[in-house]
C-alpha cells in the first residue's frame, strides 16, 4: 500500500498551504480535565501528566479509524494486526548492498494477539458507557475514558482513590501497558517529573491547557509491585541507565544455500567510526517487529526498536555490528538504526511524548559516546538516506514521515535548532512552527487513500517551481522519472523538513528559493510567520570551469584503494545534476570507505579505505556526496 500511494499520479490540488493556528480556547480542554478528574475521583494533576506523555493534550484532528491510539488519552483500539515491518515489502534492499545478492525476505508473521495495551478504547467503553466512536472523535470523551481507566488501575491494585498524587503511581505506572516492571518504573518516573515541574501549551486544535507545577510531590513507588510485572533481561545493553531498555539479539545464523542472516558482525568504532543515527518507523506493531528481527531469515535488522506507549526500548544488535536498515550499505556501515512503533501516516498518534523522550535519551548517550554531531547532517531519518545508484534512488524509503516532531525531537536531545545569521544569511534552516505548520496532504487513510488527510502539524514545507502557491511542485527525477511529484504523505520529493540547511537562490517578497536537486526551489517564508531561520556556513560550488559535477549516493574508495581479492565497487554517480552557480549547504567530510563482509565468517571482513576525499551536502530531501576536486568551498555568510 505505501509504494503504490507514493507512485499513484493522483492530481489533488492543496486546499490550504499553511493552516495558521485558531486563537487559542483558554479553558475548553483544560475544563474537561477538571471534570473527568473529578467525576472519577482522580487527582487532575496526575490526569494532565499522564496525558502529556501520551499525546501532549492534542486531539489529533479527529484521527481517522485505524489501528492506533485515539485523542489526548491516546486510548488504543488495535482490534486487529494488520501489518509488518516496512523492511522488505517494496523494492528498497534494506542491505543495499550490490556486491552481495539479496537476501529473499522471510514471510511475515499472520495475525497475531493484540496486547492488552493495544486495545484500552474497548475496557474504556465499559467503564464510561460512552461509544467507540466517541471515545475516538471526542476530546471530553476520550478524557473521561482514560480517567476511568486510571481510576479502574488504581482499584485493581488496591490503592485509594486519594487526593494525593503520590498514592497514584502504580496506576501510572499500569497505564502505560508496560510489561516490565522497568518500563512501567521509567514512564511513572517521566509523568511524575512532569507532573513537578509543570507544562504548559496550546494543543493541536487551539486549547490552552496548564499543568500547575507540583515541587513538592512524592511518590509511593510500593505500588508498582502489586502489578505483578517480569524484569527484563538487560545482557550488558548499551543504554543510558534513565531508560527502559532490554535485551532482545537479533537472529544470527547461516541459511541453506551458502546466505546467512540478518545482520553483518563487525568491530566498531575500531573498524570504522559510527556517523550517523537513522530514525525509522516500523510501519507496524512493536511486538510483531521484534519477533522479525529475532528471525535470521527476514532480510533486515536494526539496532533498537521503540515502543509507543511508554517508550521502552528493545536492543537487538549491538553498536559495533552493523545492522541491514537503511538501504545504503555505506550509511549501514557507518551508523545506528532505531525503529519506532507506529505507521507513518498515522505518525500523529504513534508518536507520543513517552517514545520521544527515551528516543532522544537514547540518542544522546549513542552519539555522545561515537561522536556522531547533533544536528540534521547525521541524525537522519530513513527519508534522508540517498540511493546508492541511479536504479535505486526510487524505492528508497520516506519514514519517519512529516509528522515527526523534528524541533521538539532536538530540545529534547539538548540540541534545539537554532538561527544563526542575518536576515539576509546566504543559506537557511528549514524550521516551520510545528504546531501551525499544517500542509495539505492526502494518503492518510487506509480505507481511501486519495482522501485528504485531516490538518495535522508537520515539520516540512512543500517546494515549488516559482514564488506563488499555485505553481507546480518542484520535480524530483530519480523518485519521478517520467512524473510529477505528489501531495502524499508518503512522497518527500518536493520537501524541505525541519533542521535541514540549504543555500539560498533567491528571495521574492514572502518567497525563498533554495537549490534543491539541480533547481531553483520556492517555499513560503513570510517574515511574520517564517517557515526558515538564518543558517550561516560553509557550502560548496563547482570549480571554476567545470559546467556540471557528479553527486553520489556513497562514498566508496577508488578502484586502485582495493586490495586483492576485493572486487572493485564502481562509484557510480546518481541521475542527478549540479551544475555551476548553484550551491549546497557543507555537512562535513566523508569518510573514503567500503565495508567488505559477504560470508558468515567475520575473519573474511576487512574495510577498504581509501585516498580520494568526499564532502556530504544536503542536495535534495536526502543527504549525498560530492568528491572534494570537484568543488569549491566557500562560506554562505
Amino acid at each position: 500500500m505505501r509504494r503504490a500511494l507514493a507512485i499513484a499520479a493522483v492530481a489533488i490540488l492543496p486546499l490550504a498551504h499553511v493552516t495558521a493556528a485558531s486563537a487559542a480556547e483558554p479553558d475548553d480542554r483544560q475544563q474537561a480535565f477538571a471534570a473527568a478528574a473529578e467525576e472519577f475521583k482522580v487527582p487532575e494533576s496526575v490526569l494532565l501528566g499522564v496525558s502529556y506523555l501520551e499525546s501532549r493534550w492534542d486531539a489529533h484532528a479527529g484521527t481517522p479509524s485505524n489501528n492506533a491510539g485515539f485523542g489526548p488519552m491516546h486510548l488504543t483500539d488495535a482490534a486487529s494486526y494488520t501489518g509488518s515491518n516496512h523492511h522488505g515489502q517494496d523494492e528498497e534492499d534494506p542491505r543495499g548492498d550490490d556486491s552481495r545478492p539479496a537476501v529473499p525476505a522471510a514471510e511475515a508473521p499472520g495475525p497475531a494477539e493484540i496486547p492488552a495495551a493495544l486495545r484500552t478504547l474497548e475496557r474504556a467503553a465499559e467503564l464510561t458507557g460512552e461509544s467507540r466512536e466517541r471515545l475516538r472523535a471526542d476530546p471530553a470523551a476520550n478524557i473521561r475514558g482514560g480517567a476511568a481507566l486510571l481510576a479502574d488501575y488504581q482499584k485493581s491494585i488496591g490503592a485509594p482513590l486519594s487526593d494525593d498524587p503520590g498514592q497514584w503511581y502504580g496506576a501510572v505506572a499500569k497505564y502505560s501497558g508496560a510489561e516490565q516492571q522497568e518500563a512501567a518504573r521509567f514512564f511513572a518516573d517521566e509523568v511524575f517529573a512532569t507532573i513537578k515541574s509543570g507544562e504548559e501549551r496550546v494543543t493541536d486544535d487551539g486549547h490552552r491547557v496548564r499543568l500547575s507545577p507540583v515541587p513538592n510531590l512524592g511518590k509511593v513507588v510500593a505500588w508498582l509491585e502489586k502489578l505483578g510485572l517480569r524484569a527484563p533481561r538487560r545482557d550488558g545493553v548499551e543504554c543510558p541507565s534513565t531508560v527502559s531498555c532490554e535485551w532482545i539479539p537479533a537472529g544470527y545464523a547461516e541459511l541453506p544455500g551458502g546466505g546467512y542472516g540478518n545482520h553483518d558482525l563487525a568491530n566498531r568504532p575500531s573498524s570504522q567510526k559510527i556517523d550517523y543515527i537513522v530514525i525509522h518507523d516500523m510501519e507496524g506493531y512493536f511486538g510483531p517487529s521484534v519477533g522479525l528481527v529475532q528471525n535470521p531469515a527476514y532480510r533486515a535488522s536494526w539496532q533498537y526498536s521503540l515502543r509507543s506507549s511508554d517508550g521502552h526500548i528493545a536492543q537487538h544488535i549491538k553498536a559495533k555490528d552493523v545492522a541491514w536498515q537503511a538501504g545504503n550499505w555505506y550509511i549501514n556501515a557507518k551508523s545506528i538504526g532505531l525503529e519506532h512503533e507506529g505507521f507513518l501516516a498515522e505518525g500523529h498518534t504513534w508518536y507520543t511524548e513517552a517514545m520521544y523522550r527515551t528516543s532522544a535519551k537514547l540518542v544522546r548517550y549513542l552519539a555522545l559516546r561515537h561522536g556522531v554531531p547533533l544536528d540534521r547532517a547525521h541524525i537522519i531519518g530513513h527519508d534522508n538516506v540517498p540511493g546508492t545508484l541511479p536504479t535505486t534512488v526510487r524505492g528508497m524509503h520516506e519514514d519517519p514521515g512529516p509528522f515527526w516532531d523534528w524541533a521538539h525531537y532536538f530540545k529534547l536531545l539538548g540540541a534545539p535548532l537554532h538561527p544563526f545569521g542575518g536576515p539576509r544569511s546566504g543559506a537557511v534552516m528549514i524550521r516551520p512552527d510545528f504546531e501551525n505548520n499544517k500542509p495539505y496532504f492526502y494518503g492518510c487513510d487506509r480505507q481511501n487513500p486519495e482522501a485528504a488527510c485531516p490538518p495535522l502539524p508537520a515539520h516540512t514545507v512543500w517546494l515549488r517551481t516559482e514564488p506563488r502557491e499555485d505553481a507546480p511542485l518542484v520535480k524530483d527525477i530519480g523518485k519521478h522519472p517520467t512524473g510529477e511529484s505528489l501531495y502524499s504523505v508518503y512522497d518527500h520529493s518536493a520537501r524541505a523538513s525541519t533542521g535541514q540547511r540549504y543555500a539560498v537562490a533567491d528571495r521574492q517578497g514572502d518567497w525563498t528559493a533554495i537549490w534543491y536537486l539541480g533547481q531553483k526551489a520556492w517555499f513560503h517564508n513570510p517574515a511574520s510567520a517564517p517557515t526558515a531561520v538564518p543558517s550561516m556556513g560553509l557550502v560548496v560550488t563547482p570549480k571554476p570551469g567545470l559546467a556540471t559535477v557528479p553527486v553520489y549516493g556513497r562514498a566508496y574508495p577508488e578502484e586502485a584503494a582495493y586490495p586483492e581479492g576485493v572486487p572493485y565497487q564502481a562509484v557510480t554517480p546518481l541521475q542527478y545534476t549540479f551544475s555551476a552557480g548553484e550551491k549546497y549547504t557543507l555537512a562535513g567530510t566523508a569518510a573514503t570507505e567500503y565495508y567488505r563482509a559477504v560470508t558468515f565468517d567475520p575473519a573474511n571482513h576487512q574495510v577498504v579505505r581509501g585516498k580520494t576525499k568526499y564532502l556530504q551536502i544536503q542536495f535534495g530531501h536526502r543527504i549525498m556526496f560530492v568528491k572534494a576536486d570537484d568543488v569549491r568551498v566557500t562560506f554562505s555568510g
